[in-house]
């Protein structure tokens, strides 16, 4: 409240009893205050009471929350349903306009503000997992496949990228990303990984011993514990070089995943290797050199990565080893974040890419993820995200059935993937759809039928 009421209510009541409940509602307002002029995440998790002031305070600004407002135009707020309303605090005028989703509404202060101070959070939030390296960041009215679609997109608006029509993409089973390639009008070309072998296995260490010892040099170290069974997978990056090769001025961009479902492989950091695969992630640092080597894009779907310090280490280590950590970084906000189905966090090193994803976003959007967004930051404080990594396997018979026990326990998020599925998407039909590759070894004694189950890494 202003001073003048302040001052007007001490003529009617006590001054000092006035005093001490504008001093009160003085406190009550600092923390907004601070957020605004700060832009980032508060040191402490902020009350209930006190976000759902700063939503009522910014719908004040709202040009449909004007007491003597008469709306005659088309885009008005108009909203007749009291539940509807109250829900959303009347905030009804949505995000963004017609030409750039981040840009201000001059009809609706408040909910700008509201949206930039989103877009901020995110990017603290982001840096604060481990991605020191982003300059920007967006916070998406679409999920994780849209936006990839939304990015690849604005990759291709740039000059000199409209006659490229290839996009190379890292196998993973999961279709969202696929399918985002294809609504972009692009080409997909699918890389499927590549086994793991047992980086520092016995048969690898008799091999370097016979090299060795041709050569007359003294005898390598004893062995490192092996790696694995040779049944996990890694990014097949001979493969990924040679397509880029072949398609040259063709291709658009190559879109890797931080983390994904087993089998994708933990990663081993030898002595004479660039870069750490790990949490089931794409090499994206050995990628990023191959990308930046040939002027290529690189679009990293870490729709889970967030929460892992793991995935979120991946992407500056591409940074830090290669001059050049990646171009849009897309994160869902549901499986970060913990809030409703509905949005991502687009970010980059480049903050004028992300404002051509701002760009080429069509129309004005809902503020419902950008606000849920920000009321989930304000609530979380600054404190690190937990690493929640698991991974389960089992042998069972009956695979299938084996997901609809779990779920009727209770127990959600769970994969069972059967052995010998095909799916079609678009134009590709992928074998062995959930294992990503046909079929794959399994443990001494186990039959062929046996089938992975594991939850998401990270989720």
């Amino acid at each position: 409240m202003e001073k003048e009421f302040y001052a007007a209510a001490a003529q009617l009541v006590d001054a000092h009893i006035v005093a001490q409940a504008q001093q009160v509602a003085s406190s009550n307002a600092a923390p907004a205050r601070r957020l605004v002029e700060s832009k980032k995440l508060p040191e402490a998790g902020w009350r209930e009471e006190d976000i759902e002031a700063l939503l009522r305070n910014c719908a004040a600004m709202d040009s449909n929350n004007f007491g003597n407002n008469v709306g005659v135009g088309e885009r008005e707020a108009r909203v007749i349903s009291p539940l509807v309303r109250r829900r959303h605090f009347g905030l009804a005028h949505g995000v963004g306009r017609s030409g750039d989703i981040a840009a201000v509404q001059p009809k609706a202060a408040g909910s700008s503000l509201l949206a930039k101070l989103s877009n901020h959070l995110a990017l603290d939030a982001l840096r604060e997992a481990g991605n020191t390296e982003f300059e920007a960041a967006l916070v998406l009215p679409c999920a994780t496949g849209l936006s990839l679609a939304l990015c690849l997109l604005s990759v291709r608006n740039r000059p000199g990228n409209a006659a490229k029509k290839k996009v190379l993409w890292c196998r993973i089973d999961q279709k969202s990303c696929f399918k985002g390639i294809l609504l972009a009008g692009l080409e997909p070309v699918v890389v499927s990984p590549t086994r793991d072998r047992g980086v520092g296995s016995p048969p690898d260490h008799a091999r370097l011993l016979k090299k060795k010892k041709a050569k007359g040099a003294d005898a390598p170290p004893p062995p490192p514990p092996p790696s694995g069974l040779g049944d996990e997978l890694l990014t097949d990056l001979p493969a990924l070089e040679a397509r880029l090769d072949a398609l040259g001025d063709d291709v658009l961009a190559v879109v890797t995943t931080t983390s994904c479902f087993a089998p994708r492989a933990p990663g081993q950091e030898t002595s004479d290797s660039s870069s750490l695969q790990h949490e089931r992630a794409d090499d994206v640092a050995a990628v990023a050199r191959l990308c930046a080597a040939r002027e290529v894009a690189h679009v990293v779907n870490n729709a889970y990565g967030v929460q892992c310090a793991r995935s979120s280490a991946t992407l500056s280590r591409a940074r830090a080893r290669v001059g050049r950590c990646v171009d849009l970084v897309v994160q869902s906000t549901d499986k970060n974040f913990l809030v409703p189905v509905g949005g991502a966090v687009v970010a980059s090193p480049d903050a004028a890419l992300v404002a051509e994803v701002g760009r080429g976003y069509p129309g004005r959007a809902s503020a419902t993820p950008s606000q849920d967004l920000l009321r989930r930051e304000l609530q979380r404080a600054r404190r690190a995200l937990d690493d929640a990594a698991a991974r389960a396997r089992l042998a069972n018979d009956k695979v299938t059935k084996f997901g609809s026990m779990l779920f009727t326990r209770c127990v959600s998020g769970t994969r069972v993937v059967a052995p010998g599925k095909t799916q079609v998407i678009g134009p590709e039909a992928f074998s062995g759809f959930g294992r990503v590759r046909g079929r794959l070894p399994h443990r001494q004694g186990h039959a062929d039928r046996a089938a992975d189950a594991a939850a998401p890494t990270c989720a």
